[in-house]
């Protein structure tokens, strides 16, 4: 009777796992924000505040304790099928330079831009291969300074393999939209073969992870390398082909369709769309340990996950304002 009580109070429901995970009794779960709709990206500010982008919106929320306004709209977004207002990231020198980056889909194209609060957001890069699904959008800071982006391949599997393509690669980038120093092939490009990145994350000890959507057998968490081909679109999941770069760890697209990642107390969280769960992958010094699905099925499609200065980690959900009760939420938790 007292478990069944904890497992009220946290909000929470685990049902069967897939052979080779384990059960468990997650942390409770606090909500920050909530009747929103399709909540995709998050960054803090030296603050403690939050920015959060929608994708359907245009508009980049500010959260400040659970007090939600809108810090921005940004113009010149076409929001279709996968595509939006995407990724945001901070600088990591916000305190002196105010620059605030952003992943959207125009009408043409993907794009990235940097803005100031309160100024026009002023484009930086361009020609990233749009459509209707595959669009990638993540970006993060790496522990280098450099940008990073997640792009998709559009659709086009030939764009992943093609290098001249801005499509199916992982970005490095200056903050001025030019190739960060030492780039494999002094282009944008960090690494190729990949199908559609929608996580970036580093560990403590510098180890770039990221997280990558299947087609119709296999979901991917991959450690990035730079120059790497990661196979796509003649590998998905493992593959054992020299050429390429196996993933640490697959899963069936039901169990996940993976969206943003986060390093959090030594293990990578990972956000579940169709699997509707949040995966917490252990690090280990040789790579990864066996993943545990949490919040399976109680706040339906998961967006993202990001570690807060405040020491919790934030998951965003995605499922639109009628697809459960209260809207798309910004939660908080303790892992």
């Amino acid at each position: 009777m007292r478990r069944r009580l904890r497992l009220l109070l946290a909000a929470t429901t685990v049902a069967a796992l897939p052979l080779g995970t384990a059960a468990a009794e997650p942390a409770a779960v606090r909500v920050i924000a909530q009747n929103l709709a399709y909540t995709w990206g998050v960054g803090f500010l030296p603050d403690g505040s939050a920015l959060v982008t929608e994708r359907n919106s245009a508009r980049v929320l500010a959260i400040k304790g659970t007090a939600v306004s809108t810090a921005a709209t940004i113009p010149g977004v076409r929001p279709a099928g996968e595509g939006g207002l995407l990724g945001i990231a901070i600088s990591p020198t916000y305190a002196s330079d105010g620059l605030i980056f952003v992943y959207y889909t125009a009408a043409g194209d993907n794009r990235i831009a940097r803005f100031k609060l309160g100024q026009t957001p002023q484009v930086i890069v361009t020609g990233i291969p749009k459509a209707n699904i595959h669009n990638g959008g993540r970006l993060a800071f790496g522990p280098d300074g450099h940008l990073y982006a997640g792009t998709g391949d559009a659709g086009n599997t030939a764009n992943s393999q093609n290098p001249s393509s801005l499509g199916g690669k992982i970005l490095r980038m200056t903050a001025e939209g030019r190739p960060a120093p030492n780039n494999p092939t002094g282009t944008l490009v960090y690494s190729l073969g990949h199908r559609n990145v929608q996580g970036l994350a580093w560990d403590g000890k510098g180890r770039m992870f990221a997280s990558e959507l299947g087609q119709n057998a296999q979901d991917e968490l991959n450690q990035i390398q730079a120059g790497a081909n990661y196979g796509w679109p003649t590998c998905e999941g493992r593959c054992g082909n020299p050429r390429f770069k196996d993933p640490l760890l697959t899963w069936t697209t039901a169990q996940a369709s993976p969206s943003g990642i986060a390093v959090y107390n030594n293990n990578v969280y990972l956000a579940a769309l169709r699997g509707q769960r949040l995966w917490r992958i252990p690090l280990t010094d040789s790579g990864v340990g066996t993943p545990t699905a949490l919040y399976q099925g109680t706040y339906g499609r998961i967006r993202d996950a990001a570690a807060a200065p405040d020491k919790t980690l934030w998951v965003l959900t995605s499922n639109g304002p009628t697809g459960v009760a209260g809207g798309d939420k910004v939660l908080s938790t303790d892992g």
